[in-house]
């Protein structure tokens, strides 16, 4: 792909983006991938869907010249490290879910960033008693954790890539260097956000976004060209590895990574967390992922009910909703972490008999006072519950492909909070993941299942999914941005589309809705927001916020996939199908 088709591309998919963000706001909105013609729905036999429209073309030129899903899902990986830098990167982490589409083996590659072995679990304790305050902690050089993104994008491509790696770098070092225009949502983070005047590396963002000029990258086009020749190990040893470690020992608290840090990381290939709901399996992140245990264990709370015959933004279902969130999110807490140093109960966690107890607790009549972290075997009383600690809102990314053969792809990687550490070096921004850990060690005397430890891997919600049905095909590849949020998210959509029967598109669109166990958060300018008052009315503590997800995924349809970009965001998915106009 030539620069200059690059910067064309961008120029003709800007406006069909703008017009799906703008009918696809509610239900009905626009579905790209797929159109409807005299009652049949058309589909594409291989679809990217990704949170920039370069991104989205670059993976589907990979696919149309031969490449497999997992070929394609390292270039999209490495243009939205250029497009997308707010949110993702070389310096961050990530989780790939992965089908063979001969074998219907499911792999789950674990990339998330580590701790340094210097680390201690009064990291983010002041005079070893109290929490430092969120967004001091962020920007601070001990949230820089081991970057695991190319390790496992290398080791995943190893096992199942076709295409030399070398090659699938190409779309975006031509990017970095020809430059793109300044990104739209990135330019209103920017805008936005007067923090970043703070900080060295961030403080040049609000000129570029101002200026109009194309806006270039040519250090991090170097970089990406070392990676193209060495592979990841060109971010763990030699200069660039100096260079990342000497970002992180400057400014606010600096951290303690080193050169043996990153040289000694490794990715993990873990089982991914299945399950059953209602009659489909899914499929999801594993520990420390909480992700896809929340996931099931929502569900499996919810399959108690008749969901499908409640109407979508009705009182009931986002009470019902709520609470088997809230109960999902308590034992969240208690119990998750990096199983490689706590143990993890999964099974017990998703046993359709301990999920049967934990749905007795909801109560259809009110909202739990505090909602209780269970125990699988013993129904725990409410009282004895202690109140959770909030999450802050983290920045992410998400990309689904599917290839004509009917492999497929759900990669959610992230730096963690926008514009991660505030500390760019070569052209990248540094991860602030270990921000992720507990802050306090302890929980009720014992050390909390999240707390930080040498060489530990963070909690994460990243929640890249499969569904499958009755015969085990392939019907859905979803995941989304968000933070802690990613959960309530992905839960949205799951049953939109299995309970509720809609497109994926109208799924997506539907309001957002979260609870991680403080307060139901509700989406602004929503029909949810006319719920508010007998929300209230049950007992929620409701709070009307903007919730912008970042929803990508494809469905399986009658004659191919359809794929759908969140219209919250500036993605795309591609192919763009003609409407049915357009074909008559």
């Amino acid at each position: 792909m030539s620069a200059a088709r690059a910067l064309g591309f961008l120029f003709l998919l800007a406006p069909l983006a703008m017009l799906a963000s703008d009918r696809g706001a509610t239900l009905g909105g626009a579905t790209l991938g797929g159109a409807t013609l005299g009652g049949a729905t058309l589909g594409a036999p291989e679809v990217v869907v990704a949170a920039h429209p370069l991104a989205a073309e670059a993976g589907l030129a990979v696919l149309e010249r031969g490449g497999n899903a997992m070929d394609a899902a390292v270039t999209v990986q490495a243009v939205l490290a250029v497009v997308e830098p707010q949110e993702t990167g070389i310096a961050g982490g990530g989780f790939l879910l992965h089908l063979d589409a001969v074998s219907g083996a499911v792999h789950f590659f674990d990339g998330r960033e580590t701790a340094p072995a210097a680390a201690r679990p009064e990291r983010f304790l002041v005079a070893n008693r109290w929490p430092l305050p969120f967004w001091l902690a962020v920007v601070s050089g001990r949230a820089v954790g081991a970057p695991g993104l190319l390790p496992m994008l290398e080791q995943a491509h190893a096992a199942h890539g076709t295409l030399p790696w070398a090659e699938l770098m190409e779309p975006a070092i031509e990017i970095a260097e020809a430059g793109l225009p300044f990104p739209g949502r990135l330019r209103r983070q920017v805008l936005a956000d007067r923090s970043l005047q703070l900080f060295a590396g961030t403080r040049d963002l609000a000129a570029a976004a101002r200026s109009g000029e194309p806006w270039r990258h040519p250090e991090l086009a170097e970089v990406l060209r070392r990676i193209a020749a060495e592979g990841a190990a060109a971010l763990q040893r030699g200069e660039l590895a100096d260079n990342l470690v000497g970002a992180t020992r400057g400014g606010w608290l600096p951290g303690d990574l080193t050169r043996d840090d990153l040289a000694a990381y490794r990715p993990q290939r873990r089982e991914p967390v299945c399950g059953r709901y209602r009659q489909w399996t899914l499929c999801s992140a594993p520990p420390p992922s909480s992700g896809g245990i929340a996931l099931l264990q929502a569900l499996g709370m919810l399959e108690r009910f008749d969901l499908p015959a409640l109407d979508a933004v009705s009182v009931q279902a986002v009470h019902l909703i709520a609470e088997a969130s809230r109960l999902a999110f308590a034992d969240r807490q208690r119990y998750i972490g990096d199983p490689d140093f706590v143990p993890v109960p999964v099974a017990g966690l998703i046993d359709p008999d301990y999920l049967a107890e934990r749905a007795a607790l909801i109560d259809l009549s009110r909202a739990m006072v505090v909602p209780p972290p269970g125990v699988p075997g013993v129904t725990p009383e409410v009282e004895d519950a202690p109140p959770l600690e909030p999450d802050p809102e983290h920045g992410t990314t998400h990309f689904s492909i599917v290839d004509r053969n009917g492999n497929a792809v759900a990669l959610t990687s992230s730096i963690e909070a926008p514009f991660g550490a505030r500390r760019r070096v070569d052209g990248y921004l540094l991860n602030n993941q270990l921000a992720d850990f507990d802050f306090r060690p302890l929980r009720d005397g014992a050390p909390a299942a999240n707390a930080v430890a040498p060489g530990k891997r963070p909690r994460s919600s990243m929640s890249p999914t499969f569904v499958f049905d009755g015969d085990g095909e392939l019907v859905l590849v979803v995941g989304s941005r968000g933070g802690s949020r990613i959960i309530g998210y992905v839960l949205k959509v799951l049953i939109g589309v299995l309970d509720w029967n809609l497109p994926l598109a109208d799924a997506i669109a539907l309001p957002n809705l979260v609870h991680r166990g403080q307060r139901l958060e509700i989406e602004a300018d929503t029909v949810l927001v006319g719920l508010a008052p007998a929300l209230e009315a049950l007992g929620h503590r409701v709070q009307v916020r903007v919730l912008e997800s970042g929803l990508h995924g494809i469905e399986r349809i009658d004659a191919g996939w359809r794929g759908a970009a969140d219209p919250r965001m500036d993605g795309a998915a591609l192919p763009l199908v003609p409407g049915p106009s357009q074909l008559e």
